[in-house]
């Protein structure tokens, strides 16, 4: 039904889109166009604080802050750049045509200029932080600008590359507060990213319908049914991959306590609800959006970072 909806609507017309855009000023539209609404993603980058024990420690929670913030910047150049690439394309979506690129309202030589100024600002602080964590914000910055040019047009290694560039922010948050990341985080860290750029794909296959190959080229290579087989494998691996760590003679050890168990219930419920919110919803299209605004899904993961915090540092150990 929703199928049939989508795919019998015009596409917006980009004229009411610019007038909105237009209205405000280039400021304003190069800051909507970083994206702060998508800035939530970086938060994985306190995950080496929290679980390196360094959360009561405020040196390094100083730089974990400030990774957060070279990162939101890297990001938001990405962002730009991808709206200058993909500006014609945009165009024909009936959200994405309000984008101030898009609309032209934000000049293409404003925002690449924007962007090459941010950029530069960005590493130098990540540099400033330390060369370790420097290799691996340039790294990010390199990756993403491949996937960009070509990798966003190659079935699988589209999200494949998606879910690395969290790996590498996480990653890069261990190297900030100077503190070794457990590999079996970073595979969760891949295995999440993974299965909400999978749930991105089918959200975008089913509410672009017949169109969906016009605004993103790679979606002609996915079907709804090919990405629920890639979905159920990712999201039991997942699960499976959190309950062993949190079970694992090293985290045990590590830790001095074997009650991280007892978060388990939320990665669990916590799936489970967004999975529900893409199949009953037809959400999951902007995983950002979907976290602040489901309220079930926001608590759940609040309340997981309350008990992770309470085992590891307070009452609960």
């Amino acid at each position: 039904m929703a199928r049939s909806r989508v795919s019998s609507a015009s596409p917006a017309s980009p004229v009411p889109a610019r007038d909105e855009a237009r209205g405000r000023s280039r400021a304003v539209n190069l800051l909507i166009s970083l994206r702060p609404s998508q800035w939530t993603k970086n938060l994985i980058v306190f995950a080496g604080l929290i679980f390196g024990e360094e959360l009561l420690n405020p040196v390094e929670a100083g730089h974990a802050v400030a990774a957060f913030a070279i990162f939101c910047g890297l990001s938001g150049v990405v962002y730009l750049v991808n709206d200058v690439r993909d500006r014609d394309a945009d165009r024909q979506h009936p959200t994405k045509s309000r984008r101030p690129v898009a609309s032209g309202a934000l000049p293409v030589g404003v925002a690449m200029g924007a962007a090459a100024v941010i950029a530069a600002g960005s590493l130098a602080g990540a540099f400033a932080l330390g060369r370790a964590f420097g290799l691996v914000a340039l790294g990010y910055v390199g990756l993403l600008t491949i996937y960009s040019a070509t990798l966003k047009h190659l079935v699988i290694l589209d999200v494949l590359t998606i879910a690395l560039g969290f790996v590498l922010r996480a990653a890069g948050g261990a190297v900030a507060v100077g503190v070794a990341f457990s590999n079996w985080l970073l595979l969760l860290t891949l295995l999440l990213a993974l299965f909400l750029a999978l749930s991105k794909r089918r959200a975008e296959l089913v509410s672009l319908a017949d169109g969906a190959s016009n605004h993103r080229r790679i979606l002609a290579e996915y079907s709804p049914y090919l990405l629920d087989q890639m979905i159920g494998v990712v999201t039991a691996s997942t699960l499976l991959a959190y309950s062993f760590y949190t079970i694992d003679p090293e985290t045990v050890r590590r830790f001095g306590t074997d009650r991280l168990l007892w978060t388990v219930p939320f990665p669990l419920y916590g799936i489970f609800r967004y999975l529900y919110l893409v199949h009953q919803r037809d959400g999951g299209g902007n995983p950002s959006e979907t976290l602040l605004t489901d309220r079930p899904l926001l608590a759940c993961v609040a309340l997981w970072g309350l008990f992770v915090i309470g085992i590891l540092y307070g009452p609960l150990a």
